[in-house]
């Protein structure tokens, strides 16, 4: 009675594995982008919470990056004109839009790009 062999060549587990290892290099390079700007949300979401009643632009632009320093947002990340107000449908939201680029392969690099608007309670004052 002949055997019938079952099971992966080394060849083929070579190629799984690079594989693998692609697309887990590619996590380790994106993730941490995401982790940031999950504190971004958070941020942004404090900054809501409390309301902006009175407060000027550049006061929430200052607070906002006060408190993405808590959040372990890199400086570079954002930049105070990444913030701004937009009218939506239930009112004023803050509105955060910006890139990232992270180098992955020689000089092949990631840009990502986040956007997310938070409604907000109160007006902003106009600018003094």
């Amino acid at each position: 009675m002949k055997s019938k062999q079952a099971g992966i060549t080394l060849i083929g587990f070579l190629i799984v594995l690079a594989v693998a290892g692609f697309f887990a290099y590619a996590a380790m390079k994106l993730v941490p982008s995401y982790i940031e700007y999950a504190g971004v949300v958070k941020a942004m979401n404090q900054i809501a919470s409390e309301g902006v009643d009175g407060k000027t632009l550049d006061q929430v632009r200052r607070e906002m990056m006060f408190k993405l320093g808590f959040q372990y947002v890199d400086d570079a990340t954002i930049q105070p004109s990444d913030i701004n107000f937009q009218q939506g449908s239930d009112g004023n939201e803050l509105h955060v839009s910006y890139d990232k680029q992270m180098p992955f392969i020689y000089n092949i690099d990631f840009l990502v790009h986040f956007d997310k608007s938070v409604p907000v309670r109160g007006n902003v004052a106009p600018p003094q």
